[in-house]
């Protein structure tokens, strides 16, 4: 038995995929400054699924470099003009996300690798929300205020703090994509806005043809 259990541990370790996958650096490689928004129904396999750290060795590579300031782009064109993306919404399934941090001075977007949640903290509150993988919709989700996270810099320095307020709140809607949770699943109302296409007007939501 002790045999048959080795084999099996080292037949997974064998087969475990490490460093970035062929697909991931195509999508760093071949994205233009702004990238490809995945978009539910037709990527709800990617955005529903699960993501996977960053192994040590890619914290300091240059793809990374690349997706982050591909994803940086991508969130401050005026075409999506939003406060946070998670990596499977542009088409990786890695735990790593943007996040423009409203509670520091001048509100800098920064880059959260291999994030977790610790603690989510204080009693839910109701807020609007909306999502660049959801262009038509908005709702009202109700948010714990404050989260303890944990996460690594871009120069491999482990953190751990707390946040609170709207960045709180964008936290827990950019590690929900982590998981494959959408803001709508924990909605408690979900509704069409109105002005969502003249929102994202001059923004292609079709595939590039390398993608396809």
């Amino acid at each position: 038995m002790k045999k048959i259990v080795l084999f099996l541990l080292l037949a997974v370790g064998c087969t475990a995929p490490r460093g970035w996958t062929a697909w991931e650096k195509t999508i760093i490689e071949r994205s233009d400054s702004v990238m490809y928004v995945c978009v539910m129904p037709q990527d709800s396999a990617i955005l529903r699924a699960p993501s996977q750290n960053l192994e040590p060795e890619l914290l300091q590579s240059a793809p990374l470099k690349t997706l982050l300031d591909k994803m940086y782009r991508t969130l401050t064109d005026p075409s999506q003009d939003g406060v946070g993306i998670a990596a499977p919404q542009i088409g990786i399934n890695r735990r790593l996300i943007l996040v423009m941090r409203y509670d520091k001075p001048g509100e800098p977007i920064e880059p959260y690798l291999n994030i977790q949640i610790d603690s989510l903290l204080g009693e839910k509150v109701p807020g609007p929300e909306g999502c660049l993988s959801l262009p038509p919709y908005r709702g009202i989700v109700r948010r714990y205020p404050r989260v303890q996270i944990s996460y690594v810099k871009p120069d491999g320095t482990p953190v751990t703090e707390k946040v609170e307020g709207y960045s709180a709140i964008i936290f827990q809607h950019e590690c929900d994509h982590l998981d494959g949770i959408l803001y709508t699943d924990r909605a408690d109302t979900v509704m069409v806005n109105e002005n969502w296409a003249e929102e994202r007007k001059g923004f292609s939501y079709e595939k590039p043809d390398w993608w396809r």
